[in-house]
């Protein structure tokens, strides 16, 4: 008897605790408006982000940084085994008073032969200071 009451509650608890924590946005595409940025060149990184950078470098990392007027993405890969890889910003939009941030990781091209250096691939983002959150993605 006690089998068959675990049995029969056992799933629908955990279906309900999977549920519970899942939240569906629909997200079409007439409402994102895109955004204005700059990718920043390494050597107009601020002092600042460039410290941060090099602390966080070995590891993959997303962080928001403002000085007031602009505020800075910064996305990471982490160490990489060879050389030659570059970041594409596939999106950066604003959506339901969040900013949405997605980029992409490309590898070095068939035929060319990269550095055997490790490197750290990252992307820093510069655009307009808005009090809003920012989600990540890729």
């Amino acid at each position: 008897m006690k089998r068959t009451i675990i049995t029969l509650f056992l799933p629908g608890l955990l279906l309900c605790l999977l549920l519970s924590g899942c939240k569906v946005t629909n997200m079409k595409s007439e409402e994102k408006q895109p955004l204005e940025y700059t990718v920043v060149k390494q050597e107009d990184i601020p002092p600042a982000i460039g410290s941060l950078i090099e602390s966080k470098k070995q590891e993959e990392f997303q962080i928001t940084y403002q000085d007031g007027e602009y505020l800075y993405l910064l996305r990471g890969y982490g160490r990489q085994k060879t050389g030659g890889y570059s970041i594409q910003v596939e999106e950066l939009s604003m959506f339901a008073e969040s900013i949405f941030f997605r980029t992409c990781l490309v590898g070095p091209e068939k035929g060319e032969e990269p550095s055997l250096e490790p490197s750290y691939p990252y992307i820093v983002i510069k655009l307009e200071y808005r009090d809003a959150p920012v989600q990540f993605d890729g």
